[in-house]
């Protein structure tokens, strides 16, 4: 059937993008907050910072409201501007990909992660404004998602530089690891970076992106030995497991077994049991 040259007829949907409704509200509650940040240092200074924050004292204290509200909250019209460009330009993607509620949790996951990351991270008497955990998570996701991709910038608005996303990643981990150990002033952000990003990297492997973990391939090839052994007849399981133990056994004594050899041998009287019921 020809594709080209047909004309569209009175039922042909028309295809339509999807709408980024979780990235523009996230940017237009990250901007409204801002604004009213700037609002209330101005008319109570020293307001945001003790109480809107995240921090030891108030974490003794019991605002428990202070994990909600830092994590829209930023040092500076640069910080923002910042982080609104990184959420903007790699959140259209990420959103597309992952859909509406997936990237949500994300941002969710990666302010949490950000926050916790501070209160391990940082001496008590540093206040955190951490909108910048949402953000790395959805660097560090991408990076996950897309690490080939190349991120064409220009420097100086000359020079066209290319970019890896996940070189970006790197850069952004090395930076944000380097400013917890130098940096801990009383008023950060920088330090919700790690968390923010060990959050993003752990959803996005969640939701079956990237190589596998050390400790996933692990998960993998134990549950693939339990499948085979499963799988064995007592015989089997008898020749192919249990008869390599009785030899170690005449020859280096019964002290020689490990937990996993006794394991074994009690896997095997399971299935000689097993066999025994079924005749």
């Amino acid at each position: 059937m020809r594709l080209s040259g047909r004309k569209p007829s009175l039922f042909t949907r028309r295809w339509t993008e999807r709408q980024r409704v979780v990235l523009l509200t996230l940017l237009c509650v990250n901007i409204g907050v801002f604004v009213a940040q700037l609002f209330l240092d101005a008319y109570q200074p020293g307001f945001v910072r003790s109480y809107l924050g995240v921090s030891d004292e108030g974490l003794r204290s019991a605002y428990a409201w202070q994990f909600i509200t830092a994590t829209f909250l930023h040092d500076g019209p640069w910080h923002l501007l910042g982080n609104m460009l990184v959420l903007y330009l790699l959140g259209r993607d990420l959103e597309t990909i992952l859909g509406q509620k997936n990237f949500a949790f994300l941002y969710v996951i990666g302010t949490v992660g950000g926050e916790l990351g501070h209160l391990f991270l940082m001496p008590a008497n540093s206040v955190l404004f951490g909108a910048s955990g949402g953000v790395a998570a959805v660097l560090v996701a991408y990076a996950t998602i897309l690490p080939e991709l190349e991120l064409t910038s220009m420097t100086f608005l000359v020079v066209p530089v290319r970019l890896k996303a996940k070189h970006l990643a790197y850069g952004a981990i090395v930076i944000a690891s380097a400013l917890v150990i130098f940096d801990r002033s009383r008023t950060v952000v920088h330090s919700a970076y790690l968390g923010g990003c060990l959050a993003g990297w752990l959803y996005a492997h969640l939701l079956g992106f990237g190589r596998p973990s050390p400790l996933q391939r692990a998960l993998r090839q134990h549950q693939a030995q339990a499948e085979r052994l499963r799988q064995m007849s007592a015989e089997q399981f008898i020749a192919e497991e249990v008869d390599p133990l009785l030899d170690k056994i005449s020859s280096q004594g019964l002290q020689s077994l490990t937990w996993q050899d006794r394991r074994t041998l009690a896997r095997a009287r399971e299935k000689m049991a097993e066999q025994a019921r079924t005749r």
